[in-house]
């Protein structure tokens, strides 16, 4: 286990009052952890802290001076910070012109809310000089960014610049103690993938199997916490990932995996 992981330890996890953050609420709790849950208000909220017993701290983390004011909180009710989930993110859809009305709330609540959160919150973990661990969770399709999603892709390729830049910066400053890791996940059968079905589909892992695999992760050094499911393992994302960057390097048109031109290519890539 990772040694910030430690019973009496302080975490926040934001977006915690359902499906993969509730999930690491609950093994926060479980290894004698303090947490506080940050969700917006709501029976959720209010029923995840009774089931689990933490913290529940009503903020919507598209509002800076509410992050300000849960820190101030976890601090006097908790204690100092020592691990931080920045987990909180919306997926209600998106289509390149905004039709649907999305884009502002969807970068203001999946790229900027996490910024602010890490922003608020990390300075004193940093300061502290004590151990510190900041997961920020981002996606597949911030790296591959499949076309039907806009808003969510370029939302969640922010967060995989400012997570690798966060880490970079920590493992620059002398005597931090903090360090950062990117989780992504793979499909995982939660409130926001569900889109109107109500029985899990085969290839989709549980938050449970999400979190087993997280936990794993932080025992080793890797950044990228990059997640299989039920339907792709590590060689195929590894595959999709490097196709992606090679629309650039073989001057291949944007998202060239969905391009008819290009499915025999692609097909003998995922073959070799």
């Amino acid at each position: 286990m990772h040694p910030v992981l430690a019973k009496d330890n302080v975490a926040v996890v934001t977006g915690g009052a359902s499906g993969i953050g509730l999930e690491i609420v609950g093994r926060l709790v479980a290894l004698g952890m303090k947490v506080a849950i940050a969700d917006l208000p709501g029976p959720a909220l209010e029923r995840a802290a009774a089931e689990t017993g933490a913290l529940g701290v009503a903020v919507d983390v598209t509002d800076r001076a509410a992050l300000e004011a849960l820190k101030v909180r976890v601090e006097r009710e908790l204690g100092p910070v020592s691990a931080l989930f920045a987990n909180a993110a919306i997926q209600p859809g998106s289509d390149v012109f905004d039709e649907r009305g999305t884009w502002n709330r969807v970068i203001d609540v999946n790229l900027m809310g996490l910024v602010h959160t890490v922003q608020v919150l990390a300075p004193a973990m940093i300061a502290s000089g004590a151990p510190g661990l900041i997961v920020m969770t981002g996606s597949k399709q911030g790296i591959t960014t499949p076309p039907g999603d806009p808003a969510y892709n370029a939302a969640k390729a922010g967060v995989k610049a400012f997570a690798e830049a966060v880490q970079h910066d920590l493992r620059g400053r002398e005597g931090c103690r903090v360090e950062a890791r990117l989780l992504i996940p793979g499909f995982v059968w939660t409130g926001l993938t569900r889109q109107g079905r109500t029985e899990k589909p085969a290839g989709a892992w549980t938050p449970e199997q999400l979190v087993d695999f997280l936990m794993a992760a932080l025992d080793r050094d890797d950044f990228y916490i990059l997640c299989p499911d039920n339907d792709v393992d590590r060689a195929t994302d590894e595959k999709r990932i490097l196709w992606a960057a090679g629309d650039i390097v073989e001057n291949r048109p944007p998202l060239s995996r969905w391009h008819g031109d290009y499915d025999a290519a692609f097909k003998a890539w995922l073959e070799r």
